[in-house]
């Protein structure tokens, strides 16, 4: 058991202290182009195909979770005879 720790130790310490990370590229510059362009689309649809899943989604349960509000009001305003 005591052999496994100092095993991941050595490894956590060989990753952290390595020289050779991977270079990520700066993608702000291609995101702030297209989500300023002028194309009749709007901001929370420029995403692509997860926001507007994300968007109908959220629609969705909004307007269902209204439907229950309302059904509930009116079933305590109208409650059974006993």
């Amino acid at each position: 058991m005591f052999r496994h720790i100092l095993a991941f130790q050595h490894v956590s310490r060989r990753t952290v202290a390595s020289t050779a990370r991977r270079q990520l590229d700066n993608k702000v510059p291609q995101n702030q182009k297209k989500f300023q362009e002028d194309n009749g689309v709007p901001v929370h649809l420029k995403g692509g195909t997860a926001d507007a899943l994300l968007y109908r989604t959220t629609m969705v349960l909004t307007v269902m979770g209204a439907g229950y509000v309302v059904y509930e009001l009116v079933k305590a305003a109208f409650p059974k005879k006993n």
